[in-house]
């Protein structure tokens, strides 16, 4: 199956901060691999924005090199790179003073769709919009796209919102989250709300638990400075976990538009119930695989700060009540996954003698490393010898169900094209980031303030004994985090 790609408009494309490790791992390859599909067109900007002094030689220099590491096979694509690198421009630029800004304005066109990407610290974001609002470089339908965090709390959120908002009208920003660019996120909402089969036990009817899980092979070093002032509740739940428990809750939209997908989202961080101390899990790993510990990494020995985190969350209304949502993310796990697990409940009579021993039906929907969505169900075992019991699974990877012609971008190409387009839905808005912190900030002050300490764990493991405990007290377990 190929995939069918749609051009955007002409646009300039201002990347703030395009000398920083995003800009050259994923913003600057995701946008040569949309120029190669010939969805972007070869007449827009792309507009490099950053402190240091570079020439335009140097500049192309540095992306050709980017693109050289990061897009498999670019060295095999000559021509279409000393093309793409043709639509380059660099602007030596003082985010916060008069250092270039009348530079920038000459290469940007007044008949095209202009946007701005700040790749930089949420501490500029507001010096930037107001720059380029006070000197007219931001136009009625210009769009303004910022990078997580937003915000480290409810009181810092709304700070930035507030900066934002006095530079560009809401429409206008695009607070982006890459996990909502990954194909099986977006899949989600098809499975959900495009198949009569599901709809009708999408419930507490008949799900039993839903298992939300982000597991992370690496530690934090190298940028442990950074991390031990946010941890794994700021850095992945408020935001990446919110997400995909919002996709997963829903009520379905009246229409699949912006603004009624987001109203939908924002009901359900509002029904979340507070999370008793009790249904919450802080972790730490500890030294061992021959690599140092997180209080090592972090440079602080006497840090509280978690590397992993597991919570039990009800939410409060008709169509979760008595269904648990059980959240986990952390470092140094035993592999790299991300994936959401959809537990249906147990046939309401067991008529089979060994029913009791299967693991039930189960929809898994993975998002990382191998994009896909498996149906587990339990079938009669082959073979003579009566009624044995087995467990079976329909299973469709993404990369092998739909072909090597299958064009699998990248998130933030996705996301990117999604900008240029004006198209809102995968970006979060503004009280959708307020109304995350408003729940996240007390579960981080009882914490905070009782003192507790987060519990040791083994590198390689799959978390603290006590993660483990909150499930079986339930009567239930968490998934295997595979290798």
């Amino acid at each position: 199956m190929v995939s069918r790609v749609i051009p955007v408009d002409t646009f300039d494309l201002v990347i703030f901060g395009v000398t920083g490790d995003l800009a050259r791992r994923k913003i600057l390859p995701g946008l040569f691999r949309r120029f190669v599909m010939q969805q972007a067109p070869k007449d827009s900007r792309i507009i490099g924005a950053a402190r240091s002094e570079m020439t335009q030689d140097e500049f192309a220099a540095l992306v050709r090199s980017a693109i050289e590491e990061f897009v498999p096979g670019a060295a095999d694509k000559k021509k279409d790179l000393d093309e793409f690198l043709k639509v380059l421009r660099y602007v030596s630029i003082d985010a916060s003073g008069d250092k270039g800004w009348r530079a920038l304005n000459g290469h940007l066109r007044p008949d095209v769709v202009r946007a701005f990407y700040l790749s930089v610290s949420p501490s500029i974001f507001g010096a930037i919009a107001a720059n380029l609002s006070t000197r007219g470089l931001a136009t009625p339908e210009s769009r303004i796209v910022v990078e997580k965090p937003f915000g480290r709390d409810l009181a810092t959120a709304k700070a930035l919102n507030a900066d934002l908002r006095g530079s560009f009208e809401e429409s206008q920003i695009y607070r982006i989250d890459h996990y909502l660019g990954k194909e099986t996120v977006q899949n989600l909402m098809a499975l959900r709300f495009a198949n009569a089969l599901w709809e009708p036990l999408w419930n507490s009817t008949h799900i039993d638990h839903v298992q939300i899980t982000v597991a992370e092979r690496l530690g934090v070093a190298g940028r442990g400075a950074y991390y031990d002032k946010s941890g794994a509740m700021r850095d992945m739940v408020q935001n990446h976990l919110m997400q995909l428990l919002c996709l997963t809750a829903m009520e379905p939209p009246s229409r699949f538009d912006p603004n009624a997908v987001r109203d939908e989202k924002v009901k359900v961080i509002e029904a979340l119930e507070p999370v008793r101390a009790a249904d919450l899990v802080r972790g730490q790993y500890r030294a061992g695989q021959g690599d140092a510990s997180y209080a090592a990494h972090s440079e602080n020995p006497a840090t509280t700060t978690e590397s992993y985190i597991a919570m039990k969350v009800n939410v409060a209304n008709w169509r979760w009540s008595g269904t648990p949502f059980y959240l986990r993310t952390g470092k140094k796990l035993r592999a790299r996954t991300s994936e959401i697990a959809i537990q249906f409940r147990n046939p309401p009579h067991m008529m089979f003698p060994d029913m009791a021993r299967q693991k039930g039906n189960a929809l898994i929907i993975r998002l990382q490393p191998d994009e896909g969505i498996t149906l587990r169900t339990t079938i009669k075992e082959p073979g003579p010898g009566g009624m044995r019991l087995a467990e079976a699974s329909l299973d469709m990877t993404f990369a092998e169900a739909l072909g090597p012609g299958m064009d699998t971008q990248d998130a933030y190409e996705r996301l990117i094209m999604d900008v240029i387009r004006g198209n809102q839905t995968l970006f979060m808005r503004g009280d959708e980031v307020e109304a995350a912190w408003a729940w996240a900030d007390p579960i981080i002050s009882e914490w905070t303030e009782a003192g507790n300490k987060p519990s040791a764990y083994d590198p390689g493991s799959s978390g603290p004994e006590d993660a483990l405990m909150l499930m079986h007290r339930d009567g239930r377990r968490w998934r295997e985090i595979e290798t």
